[in-house]
């Protein structure tokens, strides 16, 4: 098997399914390794070795009645391992169908068969466990999943946790030492690796259900950030978790839905910009109605440029955000320099402030997934005027930020412009501490 598996390491580095040196990701973030095995898909010999190799591992469970791929790279491998073993296949959709049965879970199943997950890279498990929710959900037993590499950060730890055992058919250790062995790499690159991935851990994704249960005054005590506190104590006592985002263009309007939606919610959310009469009296206007209902206000700003720029974005121009917004939102692209930047536009404002790291957005496509939303995590956790994460899955595992998810309606879907929706149950079983609602018109205050 080890034999198997050496031979097998050196062809997939042939056909540049990984690569190691100084490489770039598409979301810009630098890194000496990148495993891209869809290029499988061009190398049918060799993917089908590898399915096999894979499906070695389910003669310890004899009971396998379903098997699921991983969207998508898992898929034509879960495809081939079910024809090769004649065990049926299961596929899950990134997103309910709008239409006809509106299923989420494609196939044919019974109730209690036990489905083993099948995926191609396992960084921090977060994929593996979003699938396996989807799964037990509908009334599926998920205990293994079959993985091609694990990369070592994490991603088997946070699986296990949720009582799904991981193998895999290498870890990223193993295949340096075969491709070392083999003269592919040099010992140069071994070292690179190797620090990466200690620099560059996942974060321990805590158990949702135990999680979910610790009250949020004591989690109020964990935070380093005042505003984060401020929340949790206002989300304790209003017990609500929404955060309203205002996207009106009109000043009174936007006054309206905050005088009318006030004494429900914990955060107000704007995009000051979009108004076609801004004026200083509509803040003015907005800090009463804060004032009178108790809730923070947040301009979605999503800042991300140096640090002089954003410095100047905060506290200049027409709209003065670090006057009057409790958080604003940043994007994590330009590095640790952007939360300096910000703190230097508070140097003459003395209320308290926080800001929300953008980790994971909701719209269809966006850059911000695997490495990306690692850093931006990494980020965040230097710096006390971090109140929170914005992102889409349980990335973290810090108690004292609030997890803050985009994108919540009544039933999944998505608009003509790219916005995915989820359920507000959905939301919450992937962490969401405070759930962002508005043109999905999800109005059950």
């Amino acid at each position: 098997m080890d034999a198997e598996l050496k031979e097998l390491a050196v062809s997939l580095f042939e056909i540049d399914a990984f690569k190691f040196g100084e490489f770039v990701t598409k979301v810009g973030l630098k890194t000496p390794i990148y495993f891209d095995l869809r290029v499988l898909v061009s190398h049918p010999k060799i993917m089908a070795r590898l399915a096999k190799m894979l499906w070695t591992f389910a003669e310890e469970y004899p009971d396998v009645a379903q098997i699921c791929g991983v969207p998508y790279t898992a898929l034509p491998l879960a495809t081939l391992i079910s024809i090769d073993s004649n065990v049926p296949m299961l596929i899950k959709r990134k997103e309910a169908k709008a239409y006809g049965t509106k299923k989420i879970i494609e196939g044919n199943f019974k109730q209690g068969d036990n489905c083993v997950i099948i995926e191609d890279v396992v960084t921090s498990g977060s994929s593996v466990l979003e699938t396996a929710h989807i799964l037990r959900k509908e009334g599926l037993k998920v205990t293994e999943a079959f993985v091609v590499i694990d990369r070592e950060q994490n991603g088997k730890q946070n699986i296990e946790n949720y009582g799904i055992r991981v193998k895999s058919l290498y870890t990223t250790t193993r295949l340096l030492a075969y491709l070392l062995e083999t003269n592919k790499i040099t010992p140069k690159i071994v070292k690179d690796v190797t620090d990466y991935l200690l620099k560059f851990q996942a974060p321990i994704i805590p158990l949702q259900d135990k999680r979910l249960k610790i009250p949020f005054r004591i989690r109020a005590s964990k935070a380093k950030n005042a505003i984060a506190s401020k929340l949790f104590d206002l989300m304790e006592s209003k017990q609500s978790t929404i955060c309203l985002a205002a996207d009106l263009t009109k000043a009174d309007a936007v006054i309206e839905l905050a005088d009318l939606t006030g004494p429900h919610i914990v955060l107000f959310k704007t995009h000051v910009d979009i108004l076609e009469d801004f004026s200083n009296d509509f803040i003015k206007r907005l800090k009463e109605l804060a004032k009178k209902h108790n809730f923070l206000i947040m301009e979605d700003r999503k800042f991300a440029d140096i640090g002089n720029t954003v410095s100047l974005q905060y506290e200049k121009g027409m709209y003065k955000i670090a006057e009057w917004a409790d958080i604003v939102t940043v994007h994590a692209i330009a590095g640790q320099s952007i939360i300096d930047g910000l703190k230097n536009g508070l140097q003459k404002i003395s209320e308290p402030r926080g800001l929300f790291i953008l980790a994971e957005m909701s719209s269809k496509g966006a850059l911000t997934i695997d490495e990306y939303a690692l850093g931006a995590v990494t980020i965040a956790q230097s710096s006390d005027m971090v109140a929170g994460i914005v992102c889409q899955s349980n990335i973290f595992s810090n108690l004292g930020f609030v997890q803050l998810t985009p994108g919540v309606k009544l039933s999944q879907g998505s608009d003509n412009t790219g916005q995915q929706y989820n359920t507000p149950e959905f939301v919450v079983n992937s962490g969401a501490d405070l759930a962002v609602i508005g043109r999905g018109r999800c109005t059950n205050l």
